[in-house]
Protein backbone atom coordinates (compact mmCIF):
# COMPACT_ATOMS: atom_id res chain seq x y z
CA UNK A 1 0.00 0.00 0.00
CA UNK A 2 0.89 3.45 -1.13
CA UNK A 3 1.85 5.79 2.07
CA UNK A 4 -0.51 8.51 1.00
CA UNK A 5 -3.44 5.91 0.78
CA UNK A 6 -3.18 5.01 4.48
CA UNK A 7 -5.41 6.21 6.64
CA UNK A 8 -3.07 7.25 9.55
CA UNK A 9 -1.12 9.08 6.89
CA UNK A 10 -4.44 10.73 6.09
CA UNK A 11 -4.88 12.04 9.86
CA UNK A 12 -1.26 13.12 9.94
CA UNK A 13 -1.90 15.67 6.75
CA UNK A 14 -4.75 16.90 8.73
CA UNK A 15 -2.97 17.63 11.68
CA UNK A 16 -0.30 19.37 10.23
CA UNK A 17 -2.63 21.13 7.97
CA UNK A 18 -4.75 22.23 10.93
CA UNK A 19 -2.15 23.24 13.18
CA UNK A 20 -0.39 25.48 10.59
CA UNK A 21 -3.55 27.08 9.85
CA UNK A 22 -4.10 28.06 13.54
CA UNK A 23 -0.74 28.93 13.84
CA UNK A 24 -0.67 31.91 11.06
CA UNK A 25 -3.89 32.78 12.08
CA UNK A 26 -2.47 33.18 15.99
CA UNK A 27 0.69 35.00 14.34
CA UNK A 28 -0.98 37.48 12.00
CA UNK A 29 -3.97 38.05 15.54
CA UNK A 30 -0.33 38.81 17.53
CA UNK A 31 1.53 40.83 13.87
CA UNK A 32 -1.70 42.85 14.48
CA UNK A 33 -1.70 43.61 18.32
CA UNK A 34 2.03 44.60 18.02
CA UNK A 35 1.29 47.00 15.38
CA UNK A 36 -1.62 48.77 16.80
CA UNK A 37 0.21 49.16 20.36
CA UNK A 38 3.21 50.56 17.99
CA UNK A 39 0.99 53.28 16.46
CA UNK A 40 -0.63 53.96 19.76
CA UNK A 41 3.24 54.14 21.13
CA UNK A 42 3.90 56.77 18.57
CA UNK A 43 1.11 58.75 18.63
CA UNK A 44 1.40 59.39 22.70
CA UNK A 45 4.84 60.40 21.82
CA UNK A 46 3.81 62.87 19.28
CA UNK A 47 1.45 64.33 21.53
CA UNK A 48 3.96 64.29 24.52
CA UNK A 49 6.24 66.54 22.34
CA UNK A 50 3.83 68.75 21.67
CA UNK A 51 2.43 69.14 25.44
CA UNK A 52 6.04 69.23 26.93
CA UNK A 53 6.76 73.02 26.73
CA UNK A 54 5.49 76.56 24.98
CA UNK A 55 8.27 76.61 22.86
CA UNK A 56 7.47 73.81 20.59
CA UNK A 57 4.02 74.88 20.59
CA UNK A 58 5.53 77.39 17.91
CA UNK A 59 5.96 74.16 15.24
CA UNK A 60 2.26 73.10 15.25
CA UNK A 61 1.71 71.74 11.81
CA UNK A 62 5.40 71.27 10.66
CA UNK A 63 6.10 69.07 13.44
CA UNK A 64 3.75 66.22 11.24
CA UNK A 65 5.77 67.07 7.98
CA UNK A 66 8.90 67.21 9.21
CA UNK A 67 8.18 63.61 11.05
CA UNK A 68 6.69 62.54 7.85
CA UNK A 69 9.65 63.27 5.99
CA UNK A 70 12.33 62.21 8.46
CA UNK A 71 10.28 58.83 9.51
CA UNK A 72 9.80 57.48 6.11
CA UNK A 73 13.52 58.05 5.11
CA UNK A 74 14.09 55.71 7.94
CA UNK A 75 10.89 53.05 7.91
CA UNK A 76 9.63 53.57 4.51
CA UNK A 77 5.92 54.81 3.54
CA UNK A 78 4.15 53.59 7.02
CA UNK A 79 5.02 56.68 8.59
CA UNK A 80 3.18 58.82 5.97
CA UNK A 81 1.87 62.62 6.84
CA UNK A 82 -1.94 61.33 6.47
CA UNK A 83 -1.14 58.44 8.49
CA UNK A 84 1.03 60.23 11.50
CA UNK A 85 -2.15 62.60 11.13
CA UNK A 86 -4.57 59.25 11.94
CA UNK A 87 -2.25 57.63 14.68
CA UNK A 88 -2.11 61.08 16.31
CA UNK A 89 -5.70 61.10 16.60
CA UNK A 90 -5.44 57.26 17.90
CA UNK A 91 -3.41 57.97 20.54
CA UNK A 92 -5.92 60.83 21.50
CA UNK A 93 -9.39 59.24 20.52
CA UNK A 94 -8.15 56.00 22.64
CA UNK A 95 -6.61 57.39 25.44
CA UNK A 96 -6.89 53.81 27.02
CA UNK A 97 -5.45 51.81 23.80
CA UNK A 98 -5.88 48.44 25.27
CA UNK A 99 -9.65 48.89 25.66
CA UNK A 100 -9.76 48.38 21.73
CA UNK A 101 -10.47 45.35 20.29
CA UNK A 102 -7.40 43.17 19.34
CA UNK A 103 -9.95 41.53 16.52
CA UNK A 104 -9.80 44.65 14.66
CA UNK A 105 -7.03 45.92 12.19
CA UNK A 106 -4.86 49.14 11.82
CA UNK A 107 -7.85 49.43 8.51
CA UNK A 108 -10.58 49.08 10.74
CA UNK A 109 -9.18 51.53 13.40
CA UNK A 110 -8.60 54.26 10.36
CA UNK A 111 -12.32 53.85 9.02
CA UNK A 112 -13.32 54.74 13.29
CA UNK A 113 -11.14 57.50 13.45
CA UNK A 114 -12.90 59.11 10.22
CA UNK A 115 -16.07 59.41 13.01
CA UNK A 116 -16.30 62.22 15.04
CA UNK A 117 -19.37 61.28 17.18
CA UNK A 118 -17.95 59.20 19.79
CA UNK A 119 -21.61 57.33 19.94
CA UNK A 120 -21.41 56.43 16.33
CA UNK A 121 -18.07 55.57 16.44
CA UNK A 122 -18.19 53.67 19.69
CA UNK A 123 -21.27 51.62 17.93
CA UNK A 124 -19.26 50.73 14.77
CA UNK A 125 -16.60 49.43 16.46
CA UNK A 126 -18.33 46.68 18.88
CA UNK A 127 -20.34 45.76 15.71
CA UNK A 128 -16.93 45.21 13.66
CA UNK A 129 -16.22 43.00 16.44
CA UNK A 130 -19.09 40.97 17.70
CA UNK A 131 -19.84 40.39 13.64
CA UNK A 132 -16.26 40.24 12.50
CA UNK A 133 -17.10 43.00 9.96
CA UNK A 134 -14.17 42.80 7.13
CA UNK A 135 -12.92 46.47 6.45
CA UNK A 136 -15.19 46.60 3.03
CA UNK A 137 -18.02 45.55 5.84
CA UNK A 138 -17.90 48.56 7.93
CA UNK A 139 -17.37 51.04 5.20
CA UNK A 140 -20.43 49.86 3.64
CA UNK A 141 -22.21 49.82 6.92
CA UNK A 142 -21.06 53.20 8.00
CA UNK A 143 -21.83 54.31 4.15
CA UNK A 144 -25.41 53.10 4.73
CA UNK A 145 -25.89 54.87 8.43
CA UNK A 146 -26.91 52.16 10.16
CA UNK A 147 -26.17 53.48 13.81
CA UNK A 148 -28.70 56.33 12.46
CA UNK A 149 -31.02 53.77 11.29
CA UNK A 150 -30.94 51.93 14.39
CA UNK A 151 -30.55 54.57 17.00
CA UNK A 152 -33.67 56.25 15.13
CA UNK A 153 -36.26 54.02 16.91
CA UNK A 154 -34.72 54.23 20.45
CA UNK A 155 -35.07 56.28 23.10
CA UNK A 156 -32.05 57.74 24.58
CA UNK A 157 -30.91 54.68 26.87
CA UNK A 158 -31.61 52.42 23.72
CA UNK A 159 -29.25 54.72 21.61
CA UNK A 160 -26.55 54.77 24.45
CA UNK A 161 -26.45 50.84 24.62
CA UNK A 162 -26.25 50.35 20.89
CA UNK A 163 -23.61 52.70 21.16
CA UNK A 164 -21.89 50.85 24.16
CA UNK A 165 -23.06 47.38 23.03
CA UNK A 166 -23.71 47.42 19.26
CA UNK A 167 -26.50 45.86 17.92
CA UNK A 168 -27.76 43.34 20.34
CA UNK A 169 -30.47 40.24 19.08
CA UNK A 170 -32.59 38.99 21.90
CA UNK A 171 -35.76 39.63 20.87
CA UNK A 172 -37.75 39.80 17.54
CA UNK A 173 -37.72 44.02 17.49
CA UNK A 174 -34.16 44.04 17.83
CA UNK A 175 -33.94 42.73 14.28
CA UNK A 176 -35.37 45.77 12.45
CA UNK A 177 -33.92 48.17 10.36
CA UNK A 178 -35.87 51.59 9.65
CA UNK A 179 -35.27 52.02 6.79
CA UNK A 180 -33.19 48.78 4.72
CA UNK A 181 -31.35 50.02 2.34
CA UNK A 182 -30.18 48.09 -0.91
CA UNK A 183 -28.48 50.43 -2.47
CA UNK A 184 -25.82 47.60 -3.57
CA UNK A 185 -28.19 46.45 -6.11
CA UNK A 186 -27.57 49.62 -8.31
CA UNK A 187 -30.65 50.39 -9.33
CA UNK A 188 -30.58 53.16 -11.68
CA UNK A 189 -33.06 56.02 -10.44
CA UNK A 190 -36.24 56.16 -10.79
CA UNK A 191 -35.70 52.84 -9.24
CA UNK A 192 -38.75 51.15 -11.74
CA UNK A 193 -38.58 47.40 -11.64
CA UNK A 194 -40.79 44.46 -10.55
CA UNK A 195 -41.15 42.82 -7.05
CA UNK A 196 -40.25 39.77 -8.59
CA UNK A 197 -36.85 41.45 -10.36
CA UNK A 198 -36.07 42.94 -7.02
CA UNK A 199 -36.43 39.43 -5.34
CA UNK A 200 -34.16 38.51 -7.92
CA UNK A 201 -31.53 40.86 -7.53
CA UNK A 202 -31.72 40.60 -3.63
CA UNK A 203 -31.29 36.74 -3.91
CA UNK A 204 -28.31 37.69 -6.54
CA UNK A 205 -26.45 39.92 -4.14
CA UNK A 206 -27.36 37.96 -1.28
CA UNK A 207 -24.19 38.20 0.97
CA UNK A 208 -24.49 41.89 0.82
CA UNK A 209 -28.14 41.37 1.46
CA UNK A 210 -27.50 39.04 4.86
CA UNK A 211 -25.17 42.02 5.61
CA UNK A 212 -27.71 44.67 5.51
CA UNK A 213 -30.39 42.13 7.43
CA UNK A 214 -27.99 41.21 10.26
CA UNK A 215 -26.28 39.04 11.87
CA UNK A 216 -27.67 35.48 12.59
CA UNK A 217 -30.03 35.12 9.20
CA UNK A 218 -29.60 31.67 7.55
CA UNK A 219 -31.13 31.63 4.01
CA UNK A 220 -33.57 29.01 3.71
CA UNK A 221 -35.60 29.44 0.06
CA UNK A 222 -37.38 32.26 -1.93
CA UNK A 223 -40.86 31.61 -3.63
CA UNK A 224 -41.77 29.08 -1.04
CA UNK A 225 -45.02 27.34 -1.08
CA UNK A 226 -47.27 26.34 1.46
CA UNK A 227 -50.98 24.70 0.45
CA UNK A 228 -54.15 25.34 2.68
CA UNK A 229 -57.21 23.61 1.39
CA UNK A 230 -56.02 23.13 -2.09
CA UNK A 231 -54.64 26.51 -2.26
CA UNK A 232 -51.25 27.77 -3.15
CA UNK A 233 -49.48 30.76 -1.81
CA UNK A 234 -45.82 31.65 -1.82
CA UNK A 235 -43.89 33.43 0.32
CA UNK A 236 -41.14 35.82 -1.62
CA UNK A 237 -38.31 34.99 1.00
CA UNK A 238 -37.82 32.65 4.08
CA UNK A 239 -34.56 32.93 6.65
CA UNK A 240 -33.87 31.23 9.80
CA UNK A 241 -32.45 33.36 12.64
CA UNK A 242 -29.97 31.13 14.41
CA UNK A 243 -30.03 33.36 17.49
CA UNK A 244 -33.78 33.80 17.51
CA UNK A 245 -34.51 29.86 16.55
CA UNK A 246 -37.32 30.94 14.25
CA UNK A 247 -38.40 31.50 10.39
CA UNK A 248 -38.22 34.68 9.07
CA UNK A 249 -40.72 35.60 6.74
CA UNK A 250 -40.01 38.34 3.72
CA UNK A 251 -42.70 39.67 1.03
CA UNK A 252 -41.73 42.70 -0.99
CA UNK A 253 -44.36 45.57 -1.98
CA UNK A 254 -43.69 48.03 -4.31
CA UNK A 255 -46.07 50.94 -3.40
CA UNK A 256 -48.27 50.90 -0.09
CA UNK A 257 -48.64 47.80 1.91
CA UNK A 258 -52.92 47.46 1.91
CA UNK A 259 -54.20 45.73 4.95
CA UNK A 260 -54.71 42.37 2.84
CA UNK A 261 -51.23 42.15 2.52
CA UNK A 262 -50.98 42.14 6.43
CA UNK A 263 -53.78 39.42 6.42
CA UNK A 264 -51.95 37.58 4.17
CA UNK A 265 -48.78 37.36 6.45
CA UNK A 266 -50.51 36.60 9.37
CA UNK A 267 -51.93 33.72 7.65
CA UNK A 268 -48.16 32.52 6.51
CA UNK A 269 -47.05 33.08 10.35
CA UNK A 270 -50.13 30.86 11.67
CA UNK A 271 -48.81 28.24 8.74
CA UNK A 272 -45.39 28.03 9.94
CA UNK A 273 -45.98 28.38 13.35
CA UNK A 274 -48.23 24.77 13.28
CA UNK A 275 -46.56 23.07 10.09
CA UNK A 276 -43.09 24.07 9.36
CA UNK A 277 -41.51 24.70 12.66
CA UNK A 278 -39.35 21.82 14.64
CA UNK A 279 -39.39 21.61 18.51
CA UNK A 280 -37.34 24.07 20.08
CA UNK A 281 -38.51 26.52 17.20
CA UNK A 282 -39.50 30.01 18.31
CA UNK A 283 -42.88 31.43 16.68
CA UNK A 284 -41.99 32.83 13.05
CA UNK A 285 -41.40 36.03 12.65
CA UNK A 286 -43.03 38.18 9.55
CA UNK A 287 -41.18 41.28 7.41
CA UNK A 288 -43.21 43.37 4.94
CA UNK A 289 -40.61 45.26 3.03
CA UNK A 290 -42.70 48.34 1.64
CA UNK A 291 -41.42 51.57 -0.50
CA UNK A 292 -43.85 53.35 1.21
CA UNK A 293 -45.87 53.39 4.34
CA UNK A 294 -49.43 54.58 5.50
CA UNK A 295 -48.64 54.28 9.61
CA UNK A 296 -52.44 54.61 10.35
CA UNK A 297 -53.26 51.82 8.08
CA UNK A 298 -50.37 49.66 9.64
CA UNK A 299 -51.98 50.29 13.22
CA UNK A 300 -55.56 49.35 12.19
CA UNK A 301 -54.77 46.42 10.22
CA UNK A 302 -52.28 44.91 12.85
CA UNK A 303 -54.61 45.70 16.00
CA UNK A 304 -54.89 42.63 18.08
CA UNK A 305 -52.64 40.78 15.17
CA UNK A 306 -49.57 38.45 15.63
CA UNK A 307 -47.43 40.79 17.43
CA UNK A 308 -44.47 39.28 15.64
CA UNK A 309 -45.87 40.77 12.51
CA UNK A 310 -43.72 43.88 11.40
CA UNK A 311 -44.07 46.35 8.41
CA UNK A 312 -41.14 48.46 7.57
CA UNK A 313 -39.61 50.62 4.86
CA UNK A 314 -36.91 50.03 2.32
CA UNK A 315 -35.14 52.17 -0.34
CA UNK A 316 -32.66 51.77 -2.96
CA UNK A 317 -30.69 54.59 -2.64
CA UNK A 318 -28.18 55.38 0.62
CA UNK A 319 -30.20 57.60 3.21
CA UNK A 320 -29.68 61.18 3.43
CA UNK A 321 -27.50 61.44 6.29
CA UNK A 322 -28.44 65.22 7.60
CA UNK A 323 -31.69 63.90 8.31
CA UNK A 324 -31.04 60.89 10.31
CA UNK A 325 -28.38 62.96 12.44
CA UNK A 326 -31.04 66.01 13.22
CA UNK A 327 -33.64 62.73 14.32
CA UNK A 328 -30.82 61.24 16.37
CA UNK A 329 -29.75 64.89 17.98
CA UNK A 330 -33.65 65.56 18.34
CA UNK A 331 -34.13 62.48 20.70
CA UNK A 332 -31.05 63.11 22.96
CA UNK A 333 -31.98 66.83 23.21
CA UNK A 334 -35.41 66.08 24.35
CA UNK A 335 -34.36 63.34 26.64
CA UNK A 336 -31.86 65.77 28.16
CA UNK A 337 -34.81 68.14 28.58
Amino acid sequence: MKLSERDDYGQLLTQIGDTFTRGRVQALRAANQELLAAYWQVGRHIVEFEQAGQARAEYGKALIEQLARDLKLRHGKGFSRSNLIRIRQFYLLYPKGATLSHQLSWSHVVELLKIDDPLERGFYEQQSVNERWSVRELVRQKDSALFLRLAASRDKAGILKLASEGQVVEQPVDLLREPYVFEFLKIPEPGQVSETQLETLLCDHLQQFLLELGKGFTYVGRQYRITLNNSHYKVDLVFYHRILRCFVLIDLKLGDVQHHDIGQMNLYLGYFANEENAEGDNPPIGIILSRHKDELLVEYATYNLNSQLFVQKYQLYLPEREELQRELELTLREAGE
